[in-house]
């Protein structure tokens, strides 16, 4: 991703499945779609407790680039 673009999020859809119990939470993500301006990114999130993950919660994310629009003023220029 360019430093002169900007991310919105077109959708966003978190589902809880169990509560977030455990030692450490973990989260495996990646891109589904990494298209050009669209780009499709899942996430799933475990808890660990005694050696075993319990799957707590997974989300579906759709981002919008917007290139050569930066988020803040003054972002990219050297």
């Amino acid at each position: 991703m360019p430093v002169e673009a900007t991310v919105l999020t077109v959708e966003y859809k978190l589902n809880l499945l169990a509560p977030g119990d455990g030692e450490r939470i973990i989260s495996r993500g990646r891109v589904l779609k990494p298209g050009r301006t669209l780009i499709i990114a899942q996430s799933d999130v475990y808890a660990l407790k005694r050696g075993r993950e319990t799957h707590c919660a997974t989300a579906l994310v759709t981002l919008f680039t917007l290139a050569g629009t930066p988020d803040h003023p003054g972002m990219g220029k050297q």
